[in-house]
């Protein structure tokens, strides 16, 4: 068996299917001209070898990955002139993914993960555009004059470990090719990123973990109410917990420049919090403290580390004080702990954890009426109750949830988390306007939060505007790469509704376990593409999980603002062979 490494790269025309379906033989004509006088001249010019084509797709084979990716370039800005001159017709244009990788050789062909990552990446490049895998970033950053845009690590699909996915913008020309986390800066690195890892119950009790995990993620929300800071979130910070990792191979695994770590030792009602700023990349001590208070300075506590921080950090926000969101905190602390806990349960969303939150977060309530946090975070509580049927009578929850939340924000407006809950309440009762307003309070107030920038993609696209829901959807992947799978949901149907049928099954089919939600949209996105066969498989399983299903009925559960996109959706249901 012949082995060796190659550079793979895969690509093939987005649309294919739609496309030929609206004119087959002009279709084929135009793939087989930017075949001929684009694509196969570029691969020749760059030293590539075109092992096969198939049908709208390509596979090619480079010694190199610079080869690789500057012919990617070149054949994408050519495709976009040629769209761009021509006078009629939907444009041609291809998705794009390269791999560095070993493979294996039989006859002309290659095989193996090396070809298979490749496969996976492309599925994740936009129309007209490139992704690449980390090690194919790691060969060209800083060789070529282009953006890179680190999409963060992906699991695909049938690969064992999960994959760094890079987007290249070809379109823009910085000094060096560095790849950035999340929404771009006006300049390369004018963003810095940070991580903070869990702090350390140095207590010697397992029972205070829930106090050294609250001031973690308290210290890290605050971090993210700064708008020039990137902040890895919570879920994906807490991934690191217990990990036997250093601070500098968490911080290249996450491609973040700065690391927080420290620890926490509580007796009694006294607490010492030790914690230190790192530089990645000189694994460097950039700030160092050890703080000894009383618990009830804890407040104070938090505020120091947090200014401290950010002050060390370069580039930092000339006005963040301004920008930073006040908090108004409780005076009791049995009161600030029953709530770290109640938050701590919360996250594991379980039944019996979110059973056992709620009676930490009434204690916090009855302790402190005027605590606003407490009151969110139970509105927040019941909600989750709510969403996964866990209360016993659903509408005396949903009326519970609003009243919380309402109390809440009465006490303190500028908290981000009650207008993300009040945002999700308002759009559940199909009240747009007022989700509008408390999405976009929620989104100022903490614009690194990935629930809220996931949040806004989903309010976009149920108000019509799925291009701009995408972008923010994808925008909260890049801030949390171990997002739950319900992004994936959000961004399928974000797909669907801008008719992007093959970008919309390929987000619905990274859900592990698919509910009736998911077949149905899988089956409408199959029956648009004329694909029978796919969509009567699926509407075969959505019927096995709920005989009862009627378009009708599934549409009224949705909160379309646009009457357009409810018909679009009708129709697709229809066309897959649902009843009305």
């Amino acid at each position: 068996m012949e082995r060796r490494l190659a550079a793979i790269m895969l690509a093939d025309v987005a649309g294919y299917s739609r496309l030929m379906g609206e004119n087959e033989a002009a279709t084929l004509e135009r793939l087989k001209q930017r075949r001929r006088e684009i694509f196969a001249p570029q691969v020749s010019e760059h030293q590539g070898r075109i092992i096969k084509l198939m049908g709208d797709g390509a596979l090619v084979e480079f010694a190199s990955a610079i080869n690789a990716v500057t012919c990617a370039v070149a054949v994408q800005k050519r495709m976009a002139e040629a769209n761009a001159e021509r006078s009629s017709g939907p444009p041609i244009e291809l998705r794009i993914g390269i791999n560095l990788g070993d493979v294996i050789v039989e006859g002309s062909d290659i095989y193996g993960d090396g070809v298979n990552i490749a496969a996976r990446i492309q599925t994740l490049a936009p129309s007209g555009g490139i992704c690449i895998s980390g090690k194919v970033f790691d060969e060209v950053n800083r060789k070529l004059d282009c953006r890179f845009e680190d999409l963060g690590v992906h699991e695909l699909k049938n690969i064992p470990e999960p994959v760094r996915v890079i987007r290249v913008d070809f379109g823009k020309r910085p000094a060096a090719g560095t790849a950035e986390r999340g929404p771009r800066p006006a300049a390369p690195g004018a963003k810095p990123s940070i991580i903070v890892l869990p702090f350390l119950n140095m207590s010697g009790d397992p029972a205070q973990d829930f106090f050294a995990d609250g001031l973690t993620e308290d210290i890290l929300t605050a971090l993210s109410r700064f708008r020039d800071l990137f902040v890895i979130s919570r879920t994906t910070s807490f991934k690191f917990k217990g990990a036997d990792m250093s601070a500098q191979q968490v911080a290249k695994e996450m491609k973040v420049q700065y690391v927080v770590e420290g620890s926490v030792r509580k007796a009694g009602d006294q607490v010492r919090i030790t914690v230190q700023l790192i530089e990645a990349e000189t694994d460097s001590h950039v700030w160092a403290e050890r703080y000894d208070r009383k618990l009830e300075d804890i407040f104070a506590v938090q505020d120091e580390i947090t200014s401290a921080i950010v002050a060390t950090l370069p580039g930092r926000i000339e006005d963040a004080s301004h920008r930073r969101a006040s908090q108004k905190p409780t005076e009791s602390m049995v009161a600030y702990e029953c709530v770290l806990a109640g938050k701590t349960l919360h996250h594991r969303a379980t039944r019996e954890s979110n059973e056992k939150a709620l009676e930490f977060l009434d204690r916090a309530i009855a302790l402190d009426p005027s605590y606003a946090q407490a009151h969110a975070w139970k509105g927040c509580t019941l909600g989750q109750s709510w969403v996964y049927n866990w209360c016993a009578d659903r509408d005396a929850t949903f009326a519970n949830v609003g009243e919380e939340l309402t109390i809440a924000l009465s006490l303190d407006d500028k908290d981000s988390d009650v207008h993300r809950i009040l945002s999700a309440l308002h759009l559940a009762r199909d009240e747009f306007d007022k989700a509008r307003y408390h999405q976009e309070r929620a989104i100022n107030l903490n614009p690194n939060d990935d629930l809220i920038v996931v949040q806004q993609g989903e309010l976009l696209t149920w108000l019509g505007r799925p291009d701009e829901g995408t972008e923010w959807i994808l925008r909260a992947m890049r801030l949390n790469p171990y997002h739950p799978e319900r992004f994936w949901h959000h961004l399928g149907r974000a797909h669907f509704a801008a008719k992007r049928y093959d970008e919309a099954i390929d987000a619905f089919r990274r859900i592990a376990s698919p509910d009736h939600t998911v077949h149905a949209f899988l089956a409408a996105s199959h029956a648009m593409k004329d694909e029978a066969a796919a969509a009567k498989r699926h509407c075969e399983a959505l019927l096995g999980q709920k005989p009862d299903f009627t378009i009708g009925g599934f549409i009224e559960t949705l909160h379309y603002a646009n009457g357009n996109d409810r018909d679009h959706l009708r129709d697709a249901l229809a066309a897959a062979g649902f009843v009305a």
